[in-house]
């Protein structure tokens, strides 16, 4: 699964600085794979879907801060638990459960976007 910023989010930004895959992006803000991963160029999701890792995406919420499930890992591989729920101090990252995924695709999701 990933986490979401739910709307009681205070804008403190204390999350954005500790995500490893830096999914998580300020309020209105256009976000890129590219971003703190090392994917560039055209990427290929596997499923006959590309996209360009540069082109700059369309902001999630443009109202608080938001976590791009595409990019985020639940921290797997980097940390034993999600970064941004440990710092938040209004407790406003949670569980997306709209986003369900395995252990082994949270890691091969990152392997995919830092080119393991």
């Amino acid at each position: 699964m990933a986490i979401k910023i739910t709307d009681e989010c205070i804008n403190c930004g204390a999350c954005e600085p500790e995500c490893p895959n830096n999914a998580i992006y300020d309020a209105g803000m256009a976000w890129r794979f590219s971003d703190g991963t090392e994917l560039s160029g055209v990427i290929d999701f596997g499923d006959g879907a590309t996209l360009n890792a540069d082109e700059a995406q369309e902001a999630i919420s443009d109202e608080i801060y938001y976590i791009v499930s595409d990019k985020c890992t639940e921290c797997v591989g980097f940390h034993d638990e999600p970064q941004c729920a440990a710092v938040c101090p209004v407790d406003c990252c949670v569980d997306d459960e709209d986003v369900r995924e395995t252990q082994e695709e949270l890691l091969a999701k990152k392997a995919w976007l830092h080119a393991e």
